[in-house]
């Protein structure tokens, strides 16, 4: 279902939110929410996308707004601590905004750092966390494969959980996989991007790629269609956040509530990472996990929150465009 403009636009707020610390390059998240008849969604494309790939985003929103999502098969899911490329004596407070969480995800292959950074860090991370933590590690795509094998060899003495894309491609990552196999290092291998990104995500399974795939909802234009793909790979899934809101991270929880098995933490916690939100109970991890349940933004932090008037024209002339391409989609039997 594609609503038309006008009921598109009927109620919709850009914001502007700051974060605690950079995140992949972000000192400030700004994000179009939109409400509708069963809810609110967020369209929050990162800036560099393109229209076709924004898209997907808007049919997450859509969904979220305007048609629901499938029952939650568990009342709570459980999260990783997200720990950016901070230094080694940052990383305590780090993990102090992650409550209850016994699971970090360690970013790593940081432009600007070196493999000793990255050393140190998930060196920090495994001493706050203990031997029965788990620690998993995302280069989002950054390592060749040869700096991927040499880094992660130099990493497995911290008894990493996984890794998280730690090359660009399904080739390259199906090659990290066969060569830590033959090394004998035991470090399990996730696809993040290799999945939201592809024409076809279950590519990733076929090639023998990897052990685990990371799953973004509105990347992959909605819970439904997220379901569908974690159904065709046959992998375990991690569902994660992409720096959304607390009303972008509800849909994430409605996927991981969703699935038939939810065997590892889902990187759900990014609300940590913002300096303010638009709900007044925010998302965020207690016990290690959050709770199944509504979410609805506050009159006065969305005024706190919301961007100036020229920030808002260039989203709304954004959403009017991914809109232009849903709403032509619709009429053809070939959507983005």
């Amino acid at each position: 279902m594609v609503p038309d403009w006008d009921a598109l636009v009927d109620d919709v707020h850009v914001v502007s939110l700051p974060m605690r610390v950079p995140f992949r390059g972000v000192r400030t998240r700004e994000a179009l929410l939109l409400r509708g008849p069963v809810g609110w969604g967020e369209f929050a494309p990162f800036l560099e996308y393109d229209d076709t790939e924004a898209t997907r985003w808007l049919s997450a929103a859509i969904e979220a707004a305007f048609t629901g999502w499938p029952a939650a098969r568990r009342a709570a899911v459980p999260v990783n601590a997200t720990v950016p490329a901070v230094s080694a004596r940052e990383v305590a407070d780090v993990l102090a905004r992650f409550p209850g969480c016994t699971t970090a995800k360690v970013k790593v292959a940081q432009a600007g750092q070196t493999l000793f950074d990255d050393l140190a860090r998930v060196a920090e991370v495994r001493s706050v966390l203990g031997r029965r933590g788990r620690v998993r590690v995302d280069a989002n795509g950054a390592w060749s494969v040869e700096q991927a094998l040499n880094a992660l060899q130099s990493l497995a003495p911290y008894d990493l959980e996984y890794a998280e894309q730690p090359c660009a491609t399904v080739a390259e990552l199906a090659a990290v996989r066969a060569g830590l196999a033959r090394a004998g290092v035991p470090i399990l291998i996730a696809a993040d991007e290799s999945v939201r990104k592809a024409d076809d995500p279950a590519r990733v399974a076929l090639a023998g790629a990897a052990d685990i795939l990371v799953v973004k909802v509105a990347p992959l234009g909605g819970v439904a269609p997220a379901l569908s793909i974690a159904a065709t790979c046959g992998l375990p899934v991690v569902v994660s956040s992409a720096l959304d809101t607390s009303i972008g991270i509800r849909a994430g929880i409605a996927m991981a509530a969703a699935l038939p098995d939810l065997p590892y933490a889902c990187g759900l916690g990014t609300a940590s990472l913002l300096g303010a939100d638009v709900v007044r109970a925010p998302l965020l991890p207690v016990a290690g996990a959050i709770e199944v349940g509504s979410v609805i933004p506050d009159p006065e932090l969305l005024a706190a929150a919301t961007a100036n008037a020229g920030r808002r024209r260039w989203w709304l002339e954004r959403l009017r465009r991914c809109h232009a391409v849903l709403t032509a989609a619709a009429t053809t039997d070939f959507p983005p």
